[in-house]
């Protein structure tokens, strides 16, 4: 194993192998062809060793026998179709992306560095993939456009421009999310008057993503650790506690979970939509118990697409009881939506095909790579992420087409078994305080 990051509970292993072996690795090893016998359980599992697979995991992809939709793609082509014949281009809130994928948001912790987050912009743009760019930098490192901040890597301007300079033209796009600091820093007015963000801007592939939570931590804001003797420095802008002792190197600094109701929440979008009225826009929610009510608010509002982190979502920081305790499942947050015709977006523990043609099968329009692309970069910051999609694309393909379809939006809950029902939503309307 090469790199530094480190992701326990997560199948790291098996993704780095995807990063250096790319469509290879979605096959049993070569060498083992013609001298093994493959059934169920002869390769080990993607979940760590002792580990129970979630909801999601537990699900069964089922194609049928009889397929009229393959007989449809048989005379639309005036061949049998293959696995090739599947086409993963998918709109994603209103970006186009080459698959059914963008990249989760990546903001200003400690994991983030510039080489590694400035290597997965180069590489997403590279893609074609939507990408997300994560709050609280602009607060933390700046903009990156004044005189002298050429010389910061880490900067928020020299992410989209690692990105764009690599990107094709008609596919990707950026997400510059946006929290209570980064709101009061002005960040999306400074993209949005950027010229450096122009060519984004001119070709309707610049989005604006408004965090309301995320899946690691839900109902707190962005975490990271600092080191004390800039503490003083950012409590202007943080919550800043002497978590590891008074006497500690460092510091927790705590961003604002800023505060939503549904009125609050119609009249950003609705902000949004007049003062930004060239970029999409994106809004992010934590897997609450009304997360429907939320979701619909933001579509019927006019929001683009809508993002709900599961509780397995990643984080560079978070206190150990909301990894394991809080928030609903990502599987009970996609059954609770019922996105009909609007982008839903998913994004927590996705690593390989299958979660990931699940997760469209209960409704999402694409999923999100976080730790997945964090760690694919970190094992070639070259080629790694590109490996990593490869596999993943391979992967889709021959799912999708075994199930007789051959597009990621013709999948439903009938191609999985135990035949998942939507869950209704235990949550009643809540009654604004006037």
């Amino acid at each position: 194993m090469t790199g530094t990051l480190r992701a326990a509970g997560f199948p790291e292993d098996a993704v780095r192998t995807r990063a250096r072996e790319g469509a290879a690795s979605a096959f049993p090893p070569l060498p083992g062809y013609g001298a093994a016998l493959y059934g169920a359980g002869a390769l080990p599992a993607p979940a760590s060793a002792g580990e129970a697979p979630d909801a999601l995991d537990a699900l069964r992809l089922v194609p049928p026998v009889l397929m009229p939709g393959r007989l449809e793609k048989l005379i639309d082509l005036g061949r049998e179709p293959h696995h090739t014949d599947v086409d993963l281009t998918t709109r994603v809130g209103g970006l186009t992306s080459p698959l059914p994928l963008y990249v989760s948001a990546l903001g200003s912790t400690q994991v983030a560095s510039a080489d590694l987050a400035n290597a997965l912009s180069r590489q997403a743009g590279r893609l074609g993939i939507p990408m997300v760019i994560g709050e609280n930098i602009v607060p933390s490192r700046g903009f990156g456009r004044l005189p002298g901040a050429e010389h910061d890597d880490r900067t928020l301007h020299v992410r989209i421009r690692e990105y764009l300079a690599e990107l094709p033209d008609g596919v990707g796009g950026i997400a510059v999310q946006q929290s209570t600091e980064d709101a009061d820093a002005e960040v999306w007015n400074l993209v949005y008057s950027d010229p450096g963000t122009r060519p984004l801007l001119d070709s309707g592939r610049l989005a604006f993503e408004l965090k309301v939570g995320q899946g690691a931590k839900p109902g707190l804001g962005g975490m990271t650790v600092l080191p004390a003797e800039l503490a003083a420095a950012t409590a202007e802008r943080f919550a800043v506690e002497p978590a590891f002792g008074p006497d500690a190197d460092h510091v927790l600094r705590c961003a604002s979970p800023g505060t939503f109701t549904t009125e609050i929440l119609r009249q950003q979008i609705r902000m949004m939509r007049n003062n930004y009225p060239r970029a999409r826009i994106w809004v992010k929610l934590p897997p609450g118990r009304d997360v429907r009510e939320a979701a619909r608010t933001a579509w019927d509002s006019g929001a683009d697409a809508v993002t709900v982190d599961g509780a397995e979502g990643g984080s560079g920081w978070a206190p150990r009881a909301f990894l394991d305790h809080v928030g609903l499942p990502l599987s009970e947050c996609l059954l609770r939506l019922a996105p009909g015709d609007d982008c839903l977006l998913a994004s927590g523990r996705m690593h390989d095909g299958a979660r990931a043609a699940k997760a469209l099968a209960l409704g999402a329009r694409a999923v999100g790579l976080g730790r997945a692309a964090f760690l694919a970069v970190d094992e070639d910051p070259q080629e790694g992420l590109a490996r990593l999609v490869d596999s993943l694309a391979v992967e889709l393909r021959l799912l999708i087409s075994a199930l007789g379809k051959y597009a990621p939006a013709e999948l439903d809950h009938e191609d999985l078994w135990p035949l998942p029902a939507r869950s209704p939503d235990p949550a009643p309307l809540v009654k604004e305080r006037g």
